[in-house]
């Protein structure tokens, strides 16, 4: 049996895929046999990864080197070809149907969690314009809070916190969203895509739309694509110059 590691550690890129593999695995089995779909798959998997990094060292488990594939696995350039690949997967087109509502939505959505979220961190004693930026980014979504940490060098407890708020955000949006679907008018494409716009985060936002009306899913998670994106380019660029006026 010794040759098993020497044989993981060869491929140390191949073994990360397999151990995400398996975690997206049995969350998907917790969120359907066990949650009832009330929570995605993707949140469970993310709250799994969180508690494998804190039993790892500074690179989370990749310093074990068994799993020292997931350095690279994780790291900046595979974060950002998923996002560019998911933005992908939109069509402006589509998005101009809603008109310049839909458009406002975005920029709207995104001003008032980042705003909001760097708010409540601050008053909870992050008062550094980094730490300030990435919690009010991880407020957007889980994806855009580790992007504008590390474009802006935040520590890495702060970016953890920024992803923590993220999947609470996508956990809150799963359950209420067919809450209030009816409160809102949450029953057509266009809603659907304004709804994305405002709250966008994809897996949040898709999940509750599928317990809503699946027909919804599409319209809503279109423009919670390009919420990321967009999010993405303004949360470390033009809002943290906006927080240097007042930081």
């Amino acid at each position: 049996m010794d040759f098993i590691p020497k044989l993981f550690a060869k491929n140390e890129l191949i073994v990360a895929f397999l151990v995400v593999g398996l975690i997206m695995l049995v969350s998907v089995f917790i969120s359907q046999k066990l949650l009832r779909n009330k929570i995605p798959g993707a949140a469970v998997a993310i709250t799994l990864g969180l508690v494998l990094a804190y039993f790892g060292g500074k690179k989370g488990i990749a310093d074990i080197p068994l799993f020292a594939g997931m350095a690279f696995l994780g790291g900046s350039m595979m974060r950002d070809f998923s996002i560019v690949s998911t933005a992908m997967g939109a069509s402006l087109s589509e998005i101009k149907k809603t008109g310049w509502v839909g458009v406002l939505s975005l920029f709207v959505g995104i001003a008032v969690a980042f705003f909001i979220g760097g708010a409540i961190g601050y008053f909870m004693g992050y008062t550094d314009i980094k730490s300030v930026a990435t919690i009010g980014a991880g407020a957007c979504t889980f994806i855009v809070g580790p992007v504008t940490g590390a474009a802006l060098g935040a520590s890495s407890d702060i970016i953890a916190i920024s992803i923590a708020i993220g999947v609470i955000k996508t956990v809150l949006v799963t359950i209420l969203t067919p809450l209030i679907a009816k409160r809102i008018g949450l029953n057509n494409p266009q809603t659907a895509m304004i709804y994305g716009g405002l709250i966008g985060t994809t897996s949040g936002v898709a999940a509750g739309l599928a317990a809503t009306d699946p027909k919804l899913v599409p319209y809503g998670a279109l423009t919670a694509t390009f919420y990321t994106g967009l999010a993405c380019l303004l949360c470390p660029s033009v809002y943290y110059l906006i927080l240097s006026l007042f930081i």
